[in-house]
């Protein structure tokens, strides 16, 4: 399985404009075994209340029914139950979805199979729920630019309820890019479609996928991929006459830039290219600010004490010398 997966990723790296007509055969039995016994044991139930060990005391029989479901097209994934954290640094909480056991399985094989599709498509900029890459490169790739580049003003965005607000319709269009199995196309749909079972009561999911699914790091990753990641390259650093730069990590971004009107026109479009997604900026936790070897200089001269401050990955960063 291993080497299956290694060869759709050599054939999206070498072939960036293929699109992979077979895949759901990829999903057999071997695959959902491995899935099995990747899965953590003693985490929360869904709605079904089964655990890893309970599905473990029949496996071959349970992989063998799941598999025939998969071929018959019959699979349909349960609804996702969902719970409330706190959301650190607030008052607030943050929803949090539990898919059932089977369905768990069935999304990391998915998402593996989506992860060696995609890994070689994604930006150098993103950092995100990605192997071999995690927030600690994030903040140093951060921490480089703004010390060793030109950047003068930090955009600091916040994407409101991201993952509440995934666009399904827009997130089909964007894996049909690379995918053209129907069947597994099919799949991710309706684990999109599941569901949400919140105190008792079934709710449609008409958008989001839910945090917490083993699948929705990666379909997060992929939405604004095609959303936030090559409009940036592709259209905002083209178009910029002073050096431009943004890091992400999950729907957590930051960009950096060289001169103050090109940080306030990004800011402008980033609003209008969000909300065709489906998306939209809070207000109350974006600005613009200067940031970087000279903010200090420029904020004596306009007499302010010290710099603002932005929070990324529970980081506050200052603007000073060290000692």
């Amino acid at each position: 399985m291993t080497t299956k997966l290694a060869r759709i990723a050599e054939v999206s790296r070498t072939r960036p404009k293929e699109r992979f007509t077979s895949l759901m055969h990829l999903i057999a039995a071997d695959m959902l075994r491995i899935c099995h016994v990747e899965l953590k044991a003693n985490r929360a139930t869904g709605v079904d209340g089964i655990t890893k060990e309970q599905y473990g005391d029949n496996l071959e029989a349970n992989i063998q029914s799941l598999l025939e479901r998969l071929k018959r097209k019959s699979y349909r994934p349960q609804p996702v139950r969902r719970v409330y954290i706190p959301k650190p640094g607030s008052d607030k909480k943050r929803p949090l979805g539990i898919p059932a056991y089977e369905d768990k399985i069935v999304q990391l094989a998915a998402s593996k199979i989506l992860n060696a599709i995609y890994e070689a498509e994604f930006s150098d900029m993103s950092f995100g729920f990605r192997p071999q890459r995690g927030c600690h490169d994030a903040l140093k790739l951060l921490n480089y630019l703004i010390v060793a580049r030109k950047v003068n003003y930090i955009v600091d965005a916040d994407i409101k309820g991201f993952f509440d607000h995934v666009n399904h319709d827009w997130l089909m269009r964007f894996l049909e890019h690379r995918i053209a199995d129907p069947n597994f196309l099919r799949l991710i749909r309706r684990f999109l479609k599941a569901g949400i079972m919140e105190n008792g009561e079934l709710r449609d999911a008409t958008e989001g996928t839910p945090q917490g699914g083993i699948v929705s790091p990666i379909l997060a990753n992929i939405y604004l991929h095609y959303v936030l990641d090559l409009w940036f390259e592709k259209a905002v650093r083209k178009h910029c006459r002073g050096e431009a730069y943004m890091v992400r990590y999950a729907d957590d971004f930051i960009c950096c830039f060289q001169y103050k009107h090109e940080a306030e026109a990004f800011y402008q479009a980033l609003r209008a290219r969000l909300a065709k997604f489906s998306l939209s900026v809070a207000e109350e936790k974006t600005k613009i600010i200067p940031f970087g070897r000279f903010a200090t200089q420029w904020c004596k001269r306009m007499g302010q004490n010290k710099t603002d401050t932005f929070d990324f990955l529970d980081f506050t960063h200052y603007c000073n010398t060290s000692h």
